[in-house]
């Protein structure tokens, strides 16, 4: 397939491909005058690339994964992320439940509202956690 092909099968830009050839996790099997050819198993190379960053691997673990021998995953790794997530979706729970409260309460104010007043507790300790998130405004 060449590069063009496995963007429009993968929805992936070519720049994007050319970028992961570069830092190694995957790798083109020849060119076609100036088009880079990749083997048909890179779709399924790059869908394992997409599950990993979308469970919030870098590159650089992912690109670990895949050695010579195929693919090694590092399960005390998965198991560290799955902690992760796990505490993200608890956050995020907690969050999506103070703000149906918030929207459904009848405090006069919502600075009255003890639910409220949590969940800028909360939110006030993930802007501590994450300075730099407050300078992308």
């Amino acid at each position: 397939m060449d590069i063009g092909e496995v963007s429009k099968t993968s929805g992936l830009p070519a720049s994007t491909l050319r970028y992961y050839e570069e830092k190694g996790l995957i790798r083109s099997s020849g060119r076609n005058g100036l088009r880079r050819l990749f083997d048909a198993d890179v779709i399924e190379q790059l869908a394992l690339i997409s599950l990993g960053r979308n469970a919030g691997f870098s590159l650089d673990e992912i690109g670990e994964m895949f050695t010579a021998d195929g693919l090694e995953i590092n399960r005390q790794l998965l198991l560290k992320k799955a902690d992760e997530l796990d505490k993200k979706i608890k956050e995020l729970t907690s969050m999506r439940n103070g703000l149906r409260h918030a929207a459904a309460c009848s405090a006069p104010s919502h600075l009255e509202c003890p639910k409220f007043r949590r969940l800028l507790h909360i939110a006030g300790k993930n802007h501590s956690r994450h300075p730099s998130k407050l300078k992308k405004k």
